[in-house]
């Protein structure tokens, strides 16, 4: 079953993490090589319609939203093995911020000291009731998206993810199956709406170099983000439901399994793309297709690979190691490694 444990690891949401990593990097490479602004009605400017349209607003509310479910899950965990799990979240805040702040020097618009920031603020919101969260959560959202709020959105949605936490909803997939099913049909309605609505202000021709009409394109493609993130996490889980679709997708889950490392990974993919191959200030948004296929390959594989012969990733290891205070256990025993 999709909701099976391994260890202390939920599968599904490694499946969904790894999802929202291949999105990501998507819209973190045309910033990071400061790719051509697209000329109209070229193909250039059609992937760039198409970033903005399925890609851009759409993954980061996943992972914002997992950070949250996480939360939950290891402050919970903590408390069942007699640890203090509000404190040991502290420092694993603390820890995650530094990497952020490391980490903004190559990438000024990195996530990780926001998410440390929002976190320690909804620490909070952990013993708070559920129901409270899951409303308040929504109420947040739906209103800092109506104003594109981007930056301030990721309180809410990790928010929600605390609530879904505190329902735990991953950890019992199967007894939701149909409220899952239901939920996805209704934000499926809901996205082509959106998108509709997207689509009827989105520059093209003359009004591409309009840069009034673009910002309003891009504000409402942040306003119907998390509805079309429910949708894509609904579609997720429908196929995880699947054993031959797991299978085949299983690289997919290392990937996000190796989250915190391979989100570092790509930017420095990324800018040795960019050094060495000269690609900063050169490239196409189109091109930058090419370079995420070659980091999706790279990744991919490694990660896959690693996690036969060990428990974490590098850094995952190192953020591990720095939390507890101690070395834990890197490499599997024999009798762990899959033949």
């Amino acid at each position: 079953m999709v909701e099976r444990v391994t260890g202390t690891r939920i599968d599904l949401l490694d499946y969904l993490r790894g999802f929202a990593m291949l999105g990501i990097v998507l819209v973190n490479s045309g910033s990071l090589l400061s790719a051509y602004p697209p000329k109209a009605d070229t193909i250039d400017y059609a992937y760039w319609r198409f970033l903005y349209l399925f890609i851009e607003g759409r993954f980061y509310p996943i992972f914002t939203f997992l950070f949250g479910v996480g939360m939950y899950l290891f402050i919970t965990r903590a408390k069942i093995r007699g640890k203090n799990g509000r404190v040991l979240f502290v420092r694993r805040l603390v820890v995650l911020f530094i990497f952020g702040l490391v980490h903004m020097q190559f990438h000024p618009g990195e996530a990780l000291t926001i998410y440390s920031i929002a976190g320690l603020i909804l620490l909070p919101f952990y013993s708070v009731n559920r129901r409270i969260n899951l409303i308040f959560g929504i109420i947040m959202l739906i209103v800092l998206s109506l104003f594109a709020f981007k930056i301030l959105m990721v309180v809410p949605l990790m928010l929600l993810g605390i609530a879904a936490g505190q329902y735990h909803i991953f950890e019992k997939i199967s007894q939701y199956k149909k409220t899952v099913t239901g939920f996805t049909v209704i934000m499926f309605v809901l996205s082509n709406t959106g998108f509709i609505l997207q689509l009827h202000i989105i520059p093209g021709g003359a009004e591409a170099a309009n840069t009034v009409q673009t910002q309003h394109f891009l504000n409402m493609g942040i306003t119907i983000g998390p509805v079309i993130s429910a949708f894509y996490i609904g579609a997720m889980i429908g196929v995880l439901q699947s054993p031959i679709c797991r299978k085949v997708l299983a690289p997919i889950k290392s990937y996000g399994r190796m989250a915190f490392t391979n989100y570092l990974m790509q930017t420095v993919f990324i800018l040795i793309a960019g050094t060495l191959l000269q690609l900063k200030n050169h490239i196409f948004y189109l091109q930058t297709l090419y370079v995420c296929w070659a980091i999706y390959v790279i990744q991919l594989l490694f990660s896959t690979i690693w996690l036969h012969y060990f428990r974490y990733g590098p850094f995952e290891w190192i953020w591990r190691a720095l939390t507890y205070g101690e070395l834990p256990p890197m490499q599997k025993r024999k009798k762990e490694i899959p033949l």
